[in-house]
């Protein structure tokens, strides 16, 4: 019979191929190497710096766009995909959104609903982290609404010309393209979006108190003029940012359990060395429950991950059952790293751990890509038949 493992108390391990495994070592390898050293000062100092050089070394190792098939891109599973985000987001959420938006976002939209020429033109260096992307969706009064938004594309002879706003971006100004969702007279179109054309800018937002270590931005586009094959052709309609919003859902799901599973660990390395009235913490039937509960949770919200990713590669996965994860994974992973802190005690906000850290980014995890709310509604339309959106 196999040893109990606290890291791993179902065996889940066992459900993974050699290559699964070597997947996710090579990017928790790398996340030890070039991220967890850095992350708290990154964090305190509210930057990312050397993003770039960040971004090439992530797609030395596939993982960038490492779901796709062709133009560099790795060709990963989804199980492989999710595994890598665990990873990085055990590291810190920012860098897991880095590659989320990098990959799931503005990558799977060009791959998804472009041209070859587009495909041609972006992915391969985008693959590769030669050129950084964004996606623009949501606007200063437009979230949950999308079909509401009012950056709007006119037609002007063969060009196209955008004028409109977007907020909260990641990548926004260190992108090279700029993937944008704009109300035309068609229907809602993406468009490509070279971040050097003339209107365009990309001004950073400061004074966050979560994903700190990343970098967000405003998109701001003033009359930016672009020629006839900017817009992505293969789709017209919601169904194209939605579609690439499932896909970067999915590997949210998994990387929620990363932030989760940090916090865990490092409560439970506390708990068997801090003493208080003669012996360790963890010998305190308290201390136990809340471990018992975190590790429940933490496994679970793994597991329900992991079916997911099966039913993605087998092309069963269904948009209400990422919301099933994403709206359990994402609750889940806050509850241990809030319990975590309380375990820690006062030491539980300093960043010399990674609980508060984790906390606070996942805060934003809680709402961007589908707040709790929506997942809900979401929830509720399936199960009842009856659309409570309107």
């Amino acid at each position: 019979m196999s040893p109990f493992l606290p890291t791993d108390p179902l065996g889940l391990d066992e459900l993974l191929t050699d290559e699964d495994r070597a997947v996710r070592d090579t990017v928790r390898g790398w996340a030890a190497d070039r991220v967890l050293p850095h992350i708290a000062e990154w964090y305190e100092n509210g930057e990312l710096p050397g993003i770039r050089d960040l971004a090439r070394e992530l797609g030395s190792i596939g993982a960038l766009g490492m779901s796709l098939t062709g133009y560099g891109c790795a060709g990963a599973s989804a199980v492989q995909y999710g595994l890598a985000c665990l990873e990085l987001e055990a590291a810190d959420s920012g860098i897991r959104s880095l590659v989320s938006v990098q990959g799931s976002l503005a990558m799977y939209a060009i791959w998804k609903y472009g041209s070859e020429e587009q495909k041609q033109r972006w992915l391969p260096g985008m693959a590769a982290g030669e050129l950084i992307g964004c996606f623009g969706l949501t606007e200063p009064d437009v979230g949950s609404d999308p079909a509401a938004m009012r950056t709007y594309a006119k037609r002007d002879g063969t060009d196209w010309v955008l004028t409109g706003r977007k907020m909260w971006i990641t990548n926004g100004s260190v992108a090279a393209v700029a993937v944008v969702w704009a109300q035309t007279d068609e229907g809602i179109r993406g468009f490509a979006v070279p971040t050097d054309s003339a209107g365009f800018s990309a001004p950073e937002i400061k004074h966050k108190w979560s994903l700190r270590a990343s970098i967000t931005s405003e998109l701001v586009m003033d009359d930016v003029r672009l020629p006839a094959d900017a817009v992505l052709p293969g789709v017209t309609g919601l169904k194209g940012p939605l579609g690439c919003l499932s896909h970067a859902r999915y590997g949210i799901i998994w990387g929620s359990m990363g932030a989760a599973r940090a916090s865990f660990e490092s409560a439970l390395d506390y708990a068997r060395t801090r003493e208080q009235f003669g012996k360790p913490i963890g010998g305190f039937q308290l201390t136990q429950a809340k471990l018992a509960d975190m590790a429940l949770e933490l496994h679970k919200g793994i597991l329900l991950a992991h079916h997911l990713g099966r039913r993605m590669d087998a092309g069963t996965l269904r948009p209400e059952q990422i919301s099933f994860g994403k709206l359990n994974n994402v609750r889940e992973a806050i509850e241990i790293c809030r319990t975590a802190r309380t375990v820690l005690g006062a030491n539980g906000i300093s960043l010399e751990y990674p609980v508060m850290r984790h906390a606070t980014n996942l805060e934003s995890v809680l709402t961007y890509e589908g707040t709790v709310e929506m997942h809900q509604l979401v929830l509720g339309k399936a199960l009842t038949g009856l659309d409570a959106f309107r």
